[in-house]
């Protein structure tokens, strides 16, 4: 054996006997009172950290959600936008003039800017209800602790890992108005498949897909 290797042998047995003795040290730490209550107050504030990590995380990957669904949102109602507007440049001369219900249509019609705003408010009327959800019980006063009872009574099996809101949440967190032009935008997220609803117990959910 190469005397390289015999150093490098030797290194690795020494560093071994040094971790075994320091593993025996902390082992013997462990058995007097009071450095044994530290290790345990330190064991319970490395529980909470991972549980505040798992938490994070859960948001993290929320939010990428998000993010993602309004992406494709935004693209697919790009590509619908850009139809209306070829439609609009291309009406043959021939078509019948527009009565007065078709007048009435077009102008209480949403634009793509006003589609953008309500998607925003809608999206933080989410975050606002799961980052309740995701905050320690503890550190809840008690407007945040009731909202929290009130969104676990409203889950039910089908919405089981799945983001939703309810109309009482839009008019928690937003400053929107749940009218006619709302339910307009609500029936175009379903047909662009970026909303479902479960329905029951007298509440309609607003899931995020």
């Amino acid at each position: 054996m190469a005397s390289s290797d015999l150093e490098q042998l030797c290194s690795h047995v020494n560093e071994k006997i040094g971790n075994i003795k320091k593993t025996l040290s902390l082992r013997n730490c462990g058995q007097e009172p009071t450095l044994k209550a530290v290790l345990n107050k330190i064991g319970d504030e490395i529980i909470v950290v991972n549980e505040l990590l798992n938490k994070l995380e859960l948001e993290i990957q929320y939010q990428e959600q998000t993010n993602n669904s309004l992406k494709e949102l935004c693209e697919s109602l790009e590509e619908d936008y850009k139809d209306v507007e070829h439609l609009k440049g291309n009406i043959p001369s021939h078509l019948p003039q527009v009565t007065v219900a078709q007048s009435w249509y077009m102008k209480s019609r949403l634009t793509y800017g006003q589609i953008n705003d309500v998607i925003k408010e809608m999206n933080k009327a989410v975050i606002s209800k799961y980052k309740i959800l995701h905050q320690p019980k503890k550190s809840m006063n008690s407007v945040a602790r009731n909202l929290y009872h009130r969104f676990i009574d409203e889950e039910t099996k089908d919405t089981k890992g799945r983001y939703f809101i309810v109309e009482a949440d839009i008019k928690e967190f937003t400053t929107l108005k749940v009218d006619k032009k709302f339910h307009v935008l609500l029936n175009i997220l379903r047909h662009c498949r970026r909303l479902s609803e479960v329905r029951g117990g007298g509440l309609t959910r607003y899931v995020i897909t």
